[in-house]
């Protein structure tokens, strides 16, 4: 399948930058857009889809994944992970650094992006992992979006849960920090006052919100003190909403998961295992207090944390299971259709999952429909409802937390670069992303 030079997408319902919804064509040439208008006439040898009663959105960059390769590829790996990227609408990724060997030189980020570049069927990019020791990959290492630093919820290297090794890292240089926010000294005292309980409920209170919150106070408190870029990582309490919505400087932004606004603690009965991640899921509260965060800008986007391990790993005991879910293909179609239930609009979705992200990044020409951006384009139809069902999805982990969800705006076609990645439930695997680039 040879990739066309242009494409023509026709009679779509298009949402524009400002918000605003036409129903339009929009022709697409050598990976960028060309022309957005109510009709196109073209010369040229083009591709065409009929988009009709189809809504056209920028493809989503998810910031926040975990694609398992190198070395836990029996959980994912990158050519399975950007298949279910393509199926979901997601178009670019940025992904972290608890791979095996870790993220944590120029060498280990090589690697990523030799891999991504011969597998991945969608954009990438990938984090620089901090340790205690090595500031100095973290000032130079290339090309990436930022240095994650892991203050809990983690062990061996990747844990930098001691202020005086934290603010060694904010103190120098100026490229963005990512942190996953959790106290780890609380974390271990309330893994002891509730040892031998095997309920995976229990997760919830033992990282509890105050562990949260601890650990954002203190990130934000470095980032204060030396005007350090920050971003907080899923964003999971009430408590650090209202403090960001109290204290919260303009270099500063956060981010939520779909499952920390649409799942609370209630799905322990339910699912089980399946509903144990880091940071835990939470109450009804801070599912609404994070849902009205997000409508007011104090938290600034979406990222599904998409952490999968097999449902064998996932059937161990409480606290044997491991902590993650699955989250690239369902994550449009569930903030799709809480918009459809009236909780954001289309809109606001778009903002969340796709400019929003590309800004506080500095990802250029990514996440509008707008001449001059590149051709990661996405088709959804908000008009049928399907459920999440565990057989069709691509995920090596083959399980999502939503299954048996009843879902609006699903993927139809998916385009990267131009190129039909992803069309009526058939994937085109001889695309390839591009490695991004951070402005």
């Amino acid at each position: 399948m040879s990739s066309p030079k242009s494409l023509l997408i026709r009679r779509a319902r298009i949402i524009l930058p400002n918000g605003e919804l036409i129903v339009g064509d929009v022709l697409t040439r050598d990976r960028q857009i060309v022309e957005v208008a109510p009709e196109i006439s073209t010369q040229t040898p083009t591709t065409e889809i009929d988009a009709a009663g189809l809504t056209l959105l920028p493809g989503v960059i998810d910031p926040q994944v975990h694609f398992r390769e190198p070395g836990l590829e029996h959980k994912e790996d990158l050519f399975t992970a950007s298949c279910a990227c393509a199926k979901g609408g997601v178009t670019s990724f940025l992904e972290m650094p608890n791979t095996r060997p870790l993220t944590t030189n120029q060498q280990t980020l090589d690697d990523k992006l030799q891999r991504a570049s011969s597998k991945c069927l969608v954009n990438y990019g990938f984090f620089i992992g901090a340790t205690a020791e090595n500031l100095p990959d973290l000032l130079t290492a290339k090309p990436t979006p930022g240095i994650k630093i892991f203050m809990g919820s983690m062990h061996g290297q990747l844990l930098v849960d001691q202020e005086a090794a934290l603010e060694a890292i904010f103190a120098q240089g100026d490229r963005l920090i990512a942190v996953h926010a959790e106290d780890q000294a609380r974390i271990n005292q309330r893994r002891q006052e509730f040892a031998g309980i095997h309920d995976p409920a229990i997760h919830s209170q033992i990282q509890d919100n105050q562990a949260a919150l601890l650990a954002t106070k203190l990130a934000l408190k470095l980032s204060k003190k030396y005007q350090r870029r920050l971003h907080i990582l899923h964003m999971s309490t009430a408590e650090e909403a209202d403090l960001l919505r109290q204290d919260k400087p303009s270099w500063v932004t956060a981010e939520v998961t779909p499952q920390h606004l649409l799942l609370n603690t209630s799905a322990y009965e339910k699912i089980g295992t399946l509903a144990q991640m880091n940071p835990p899921l939470r109450s009804p509260h801070d599912n609404q207090v994070l849902w009205q965060a997000l409508r007011d800008g104090v938290i600034d986007f979406i990222a599904t944390d998409h952490a999968p391990h097999t449902l064998a790993e996932k059937a161990q005991e409480y606290p044997n299971s491991p902590s993650g879910m699955p989250g690239v293909e369902t994550s449009l179609a569930l903030m799709l259709t809480a918009a459809m239930e009236g909780q954001c609009t289309i809109a606001q979705v778009v903002h969340w999952m796709s400019n929003a992200v590309a800004v506080a990044y500095g990802i250029p020409n990514k996440g509008a429909i707008a001449p001059g951006y590149d051709a990661d384009l996405v088709l959804v139809d908000l008009n049928t409802y399907r459920p999440v069902r565990r057989e069709e999805l691509l995920t090596k982990s083959g399980w999502s937390p939503f299954e048996g969800w009843n879902l609006t705006g699903w993927a139809v076609t998916t385009i990267v670069g131009g190129e039909i990645v992803y069309d009526k439930g058939k994937l085109n695997t001889e695309v390839r992303g591009q490695v991004l680039t951070f402005l």
